[in-house]
């Protein structure tokens, strides 16, 4: 049954509408979903969309323990498989029962996903172990799987059944119909108006404590009018909040303020293939020097975030404590001149305007810098629907991309940010500066099998410290991470430090 549009098969989500506690939520973020297909774009927007619909096999805790979600139990057999133990009698929300050949299907669909088959490549294969077990087999020692089988949604296959193809930014089944497990169904869409979410009342968690039975989902991209709709009551959960409203919503006695300190790099990447110059160590060093992330940090983030000079934040193995930020107008002067372009260049940027905390204004700012080292930058902004297909079409010669470790671990940095491009294996994927180097290749792969976490961090580092002399892209700042509610609407409870709350646990007093 394929209902028009964006309705899910067998939506049935209203058994929740006669029960008094049941409470109805309405949430403001920056922008909605681009699809329902939860293997097109490994993106915050998507992970966040997945968990309010799916349940991953895993998810993280508060502490980034592993809980069970739709694997009860699991145990490792030996140093290259780990079984997973379904629960049984599960279903989607077409009312198919989920069983291990939707897990392996699932599994399988994400090996071929132009984004997601980068974390998946250390995975050689997923086997089917009896109607309720599966296993996952690396290609030798992996100290990850259980990082990576968060991102694994088992989908209902049966209801893609020759519909599954997945097509960035295009018009396919899966962008437009989604049958999942997770404790929402999709009961209306209007691209970049509104999402309307049900309760799923044959959700299988019957521990949940959450009683918001309706979510409607507003974008609004612009962060004055959602702070706004948010004091005035017009919704009851914003994200993200604007550095400047911390203090006003702060002191606003409706609401409540949640922060916590962020893990998402915000970087600028240089196009060495679209810039000659670019290829030139020089030149990207002089970039770095030229612009002044700390003062980023302090004016325009209104210090809600950190100055970095690399991507593993503190606590990751991969945090190299020796590296800093380095401001340095001269040097940057000099670097310039000594590459033979003291002249200076003329180069296009491209960022968003509505996915990071004040992106545009970031791009602004470092524009402006890079004019002081004789560097003009045609900047151009744009909504996120409108940048990710130009970003994966590489359309300028430096790119704004921001990213959260998708596996709470340094290497998935590198995985998709600096390794060399290669759309066989997915590595590279969101590396569009085209930066290559063979070493920090080798050393990502090896980093991807060893289970000592000692060696293993002096490797990452290593690592991060080649990224830094090579200048292999801008780094800006970790950005922090702030949502706010009317108080009564526990938000708290349900945020965490990877930005997807878990609103199928949300209780509203």
């Amino acid at each position: 049954m394929r209902l028009k549009h964006v309705l899910l098969a067998g939506v049935c989500a209203v058994g929740l509408s006669g029960i008094a506690e049941a409470k109805t939520l309405k949430m403001a973020y920056d922008a909605d979903p681009v699809s329902l297909d939860i293997h097109e774009q490994l993106s915050g927007g998507t992970l966040q969309l997945s968990h309010m619909v799916c349940d991953p096999l895993v998810r993280w805790a508060s502490d980034l323990s592993f809980e069970p979600r739709l694997a009860e139990s699991w145990e490792r057999v030996n140093e290259t498989t780990v079984q997973f133990n379904l629960r049984s009698g599960v279903k989607f929300h077409s009312g198919n029962t989920m069983t291990a050949d939707d897990v392996v299907w699932t599994f399988n669909r994400l090996k071929g996903s132009p984004d997601f088959k980068g974390i998946f490549e250390p995975f050689k294969a997923m086997n089917k172990v009896g109607d309720n077990s599966v296993e996952i087999v690396t290609d030798g020692p992996f100290p990850l799987v259980m990082h990576n089988a968060t991102y694994i949604f088992p989908l209902d296959s049966k209801f893609y059944e020759g519909k599954d193809e997945i097509i960035k930014h295009g018009d396919s089944f899966a962008s437009k119909n989604i049958s999942c497990t997770g404790p929402y169904t999709i009961a209306s869409r209007e691209q970049g108006v509104k999402v309307e979410f049900a309760r799923n009342a044959d959700y299988w968690d019957s521990n949940s404590p959450g009683n918001v039975e309706k979510i409607v989902f507003t974008p609004i991209k612009e962060s004055p009018t959602r702070v706004a709709a948010l004091l005035s009551g017009d919704v009851d959960f914003i994200a993200p909040v604007p550095p400047t409203d911390l203090g006003r919503i702060s002191d606003d006695p409706k609401t409540d303020l949640i922060t916590k300190s962020g893990t998402r790099i915000i970087t600028l990447q240089l196009n060495q293939q679209r810039v000659e110059a670019f290829k030139d160590p020089k030149v990207r060093l002089a970039i770095v020097h030229a612009i002044n992330n700390e003062a980023i940090v302090e004016k325009i983030m209104r210090g809600f975030g950190t100055a970095a000079a690399q991507m593993s934040p503190k606590g990751y193995l991969g945090y190299n404590d020796s590296l800093k930020p380095r401001f340095d107008l001269d040097k940057a002067k000099a670097l310039m001149a000594e590459a033979g372009h003291a002249d200076g260049l003329s180069v296009t940027m491209m960022c968003p305007n509505n996915r990071y905390v004040n992106d545009a204004k970031i791009c602004e700012a470092a524009s402006a810098m890079l004019s002081k080292i004789n560097i003009k930058v045609d900047l151009t902004t744009m909504p996120k629907a409108q940048y990710w297909p130009k970003f994966d079409e590489r359309a300028a010669d430096i790119m704004m991309i921001g990213w959260h470790s998708d596996t709470e671990d340094s290497a998935n940095f590198y995985e998709f940010l600096a390794m060399t491009p290669n759309a066989d294996t997915g590595r590279g994927q969101y590396n569009s500066g085209n930066y290559s180097n063979a070493d920090v290749d080798a050393m990502t792969e090896k980093t991807l099998k060893m289970t000592d976490d000692v060696e293993r961090a002096k490797v990452l580092q290593g690592i991060e410290k080649i990224l830094y002399d090579e200048a292999a892209y801008v780094p800006l700042h970790w950005q922090d991470l702030a949502w706010a509610a009317r108080k009564g609407v526990n938000i708290d409870a349900v945020v965490n430090v990877m930005n997807f709350p878990y609103l199928g646990d949300l209780v509203i007093e």
